[in-house]
């Protein structure tokens, strides 16, 4: 075996060598472009889950998230709460909210009795506006205006998706004729007030659009809340492992019969799953394409080169070369255009792609895309193209090889 290896290395190596340089390129090229859409294809798709994973822990969940239970309105002991919060070296930031549905009306000072009211229904969000900067950084994502400053009362930011010119779905209520500087009437249970806008917000993590915002003490003030327990609490902390341990230390003091307290994997929506699983398939399945194609690109380059060679084959066999001496030639024939593109296919991803996309995310409406392309899963992709490189060299030769040794000297 080891001699046919030997052998099969030195006529592969010879037949390379006076293989047209333009053809090997072909060759070479066809194999890094499908290392390329095995890799790239998923990772663009899997990178826009990334994406929205991303925006939703730094703009609203944090690492850890605590909020109410599903029978409670709100989070129950939240002094406690915080106060564990606030005493973790770990935490890095926090921002509680107040969180309460209310109906934001416009025009309402010109609107004639037979007019349909301009009004949209929507939460409205209490928020310390400092704490909320710095965990979400709203203030870099204004539309229009600006964002709650300490102090403030009086004044409201809305998300974009509550104003029509901003609305993209059309079937969904929106404010009309609304901008920076307006005054609009909000409206919580019996509580009536109105409010100047100073500033509309956009986020790709479409829960922060479709809010509006108050400051904590306009708001406690406003609604008549008879105490400070919050709907909402995120957290974001050193590391990963620092936000488990603090989900646990809180567990431990039995806080979880009061709140929901969940990392933010678990607080994920089920809807981001699926779509994340769904991207993940759809990438597979279009890599799975490019691999047939490369196969059968391979197989067909393979087979020529045997068919077109069958007299030098039969040689080859009538001189004492084993049959499988000459069929690992053409195994190591297609190893080498695999590991070439592969090789090629790598320097690309790593040293241009993975970086040019982490430096411009492609600019999705909910997500900010970027290449995930681990490198472990990349080398099982680029192992799968070895593999198939391997069957498409072997068959054609196998083929060609069993035929009677006479017949393929004379050509018959």
């Amino acid at each position: 075996m080891f001699r046919a290896i030997q052998v099969g290395w030195f006529l592969a190596f010879r037949q390379v060598k006076r293989t047209s340089v333009v053809t090997t390129g072909l060759i070479v090229t066809i194999m890094a472009l499908t290392f390329l859409n095995l890799v790239v294809t998923s990772g663009v798709l899997v990178g826009l889950i990334v994406g929205i994973n991303k925006e939703f822990k730094m703009r609203l969940n944090g690492d850890l998230t605590i909020s109410a239970l599903d029978e409670k309105r709100a989070i129950e002991k939240t002094s406690e709460i915080r106060a564990i919060i606030d005493a973790d070296p770990s935490v890095v930031v926090s921002s509680v909210r107040y969180v309460r549905g209310a109906t934001f009306e416009a025009g309402y000072k010109t609107r004639k009795d037979a007019d349909e009211a301009n009004k949209v229904s929507a939460p409205l969000v209490g928020i310390d506006p400092i704490q909320e900067d710095d965990f979400g950084q709203l203030s870099t994502r204004m539309l229009e205006g600006r964002f709650l400053e300490e102090g403030d009362s009086n004044v409201i930011v809305l998300g974009k998706d509550l104003i029509d010119k901003y609305q993209t779905d059309t079937n969904r209520p929106s404010l009309k004729g609304v901008a920076t500087g307006d005054k609009i009437k909000v409206t919580v249970g019996k509580n009536t007030k109105e409010y100047t806008i100073v500033g509309v917000v956009r986020a790709k993590a479409d829960v922060i659009s479709s809010r509006a915002y108050l400051s904590d003490t306009e708001y406690l003030n406003f609604t008549g809340a008879v105490n400070y327990d919050a709907d909402e609490i995120g957290i974001k902390t050193t590391s990963d492992q620092a936000a488990i341990n603090l989900q646990k230390t809180l567990k431990e003091n039995g806080y979880d019969t009061y709140a929901k307290i969940q990392t933010f994997e678990e607080g994920l929506p089920q809807f981001v799953r699926d779509i994340g699983n769904l991207f993940g398939m759809l990438g597979n399945f279009f890599g799975l394409i490019g691999l047939v194609v490369a196969s059968i690109t391979l197989y067909i380059v393979i087979y020529v080169n045997v068919v077109t060679r069958r007299k030098f084959i039969g040689i080859l066999k009538g001189i004492g070369i084993t049959e499988r001496a000459i069929e690992i030639s053409y195994v190591f024939q297609a190893l080498f255009y695999a590991i070439i593109g592969i090789s090629i296919g790598l320097a690309i991803v790593y040293g241009f792609l993975v970086p040019f996309f982490d430096a411009n995310p492609i600019n999705f409406p909910f997500s900010d895309g970027i290449l995930v392309a681990p490198l472990g899963e990349t080398l099982f992709r680029g192992g799968l193209l070895v593999g198939v490189a391997i069957i498409a060299g072997f068959i054609p030769a196998w083929m060609t090889i069993r035929k009677n040794t006479l017949n393929a000297i004379l050509g018959r």
